[in-house]
């Protein structure tokens, strides 16, 4: 039987941008607008942390199109944070919701997010408050588990594929050796998009390396040298997250976030590391490299937006807020494809647990049996997310 609560919501944004991000609080901002149940509408500056100091946002009285300005515009408009709760934190909090009678807690975020709204959804129950928690998927890694694919993803990934798309035909016209590091800790999935910049034999990325696979520098360096020797010219897409064999980052800074999460793209140190090691591997000749980090540039770009994650990302706010209006149960948002050609997806809601904490990885058949490519069965995967690209004109 269903459990229908009443009171008031807060939404908060927590972990890293998306171009997204704010489709999804929209998409909760509205549905929440039709629900009798959620007697308010509260956003959260900077998730947890400014639920603890109560700085909230009415988010009753913006008008539609001020919202959908709101939606259209990359990065987190609430603002966001990297800050896993404690004990005393979670206190905070639920003496925060008992005091503004809050009964609905929304969190977009990545799998730490989920880990924080799964630790709420806990507390809560020991507490016997009347309270809904639900999680509403985010991340550009495309590693959180049970879903197809993480709103934020498709267009990052369409940010990487245009601009190797763009530096490839550069490297063309200027042959060298060009390296560009792609974010992804532990999963290659956005790495892995650089593959859609091929339009014809020949064109680059040649080489994608991703953290799923164990980096070897003298095959590296054997493989840069075998692209060089077939075209003349070598485009290099590489994980940041990429190890070696003991699982020791390639470059690191060594230092951690409050998530424990080793920070791998604040410095071009790994590019550096990389561009060193191509030049060591053509001993006496004078080769051109270069080496850059996308970092933060492939998360909140404008105009690059995928079709397909704007809507998916509206529709996953939406859908967590009915959920719970309806139900008074918590969860996790994802994703089902129902089919790629044409694509057609639906939602559904997994538990907190299946989502929390722990992500996902590229799997074996999307890379190819060298580990420094990928397969047909990706770019099937990640095209229709992506969607047309610019067609490249050749002399």
């Amino acid at each position: 039987m269903a459990t229908q609560l009443v009171g008031k919501m807060v939404i908060g944004q927590s972990g890293g941008p998306t171009a997204v991000i704010n489709q999804s609080l929209v998409g909760a901002i509205l549905a929440a607008r039709k629900q009798a149940n959620i007697t308010g509408i509260l956003g959260a500056r900077h998730g947890i942390a400014g639920i603890m100091k109560e700085d909230f946002i009415d988010l009753s009285k913006q008008s539609p199109e001020q919202l959908e300005l709101v939606a259209n515009t990359p990065a987190a408009a609430l603002g966001s944070v990297r800050l896993k709760p404690g004990r005393a934190e979670c206190e905070k909090v639920f003496e925060v919701f008992r005091k503004n009678d809050v009964r609905f807690f929304f969190y977009i975020g990545g799998n730490d997010s989920a880990e924080t709204a799964h630790i709420i959804a806990e507390m809560a129950k020991d507490a016997n408050y009347d309270f809904c928690t639900v999680h509403i998927p985010k991340t550009i890694d495309n590693d959180l588990k049970v879903t197809d694919h993480c709103p934020g993803f498709a267009s990052a990934a369409r940010f990487v594929a245009l601009a190797f798309m763009g530096d490839d035909r550069d490297n063309y016209a200027l042959s060298g050796i060009k390296i560009n590091v792609v974010m992804g800790r532990s999963a290659g999935f956005l790495t892995a998009a650089s593959a859609l910049a091929r339009q014809t034999e020949g064109d680059g990325p040649h080489l994608i390396y991703l953290p799923e696979r164990v980096f070897n520098v003298a095959s590296f360096q054997q493989d840069v040298r075998d692209a060089m020797a077939k075209y003349g010219r070598c485009v290099i897409a590489v994980s940041e997250g990429i190890t070696d064999k003991e699982g020791n980052p390639i470059s690191t800074s060594g230092e951690r976030d409050s998530h424990g999460n080793i920070q791998l793209s604040g410095s071009g140190a790994l590019g550096d590391t990389l561009a060193a090691l191509v030049k060591e591997a053509f001993p006496g000749q004078k080769v051109r490299v270069r080496a850059d980090t996308f970092g933060y540039l492939q998360r909140s770009f404008p105009t690059i937006i995928s079709a397909v994650d704007a809507k998916e990302a509206r529709e996953v706010g939406g859908y967590a807020v009915n959920h719970a209006a309806t139900t008074g149960a918590p969860g996790s948002v994802s994703i089902r494809r129902l089919s790629s050609r044409p694509y057609a997806s639906e939602c559904f809601i997994t538990p907190l647990s299946s989502v929390a904490k722990e992500a996902t990885h590229m799997k074996n058949e999307y890379i190819n049996a060298a580990g420094n490519d990928v397969t047909a069965a990706w770019v099937e995967y990640i095209a229709p997310l992506v969607g047309d690209l610019p067609v490249i004109g050749r002399l």
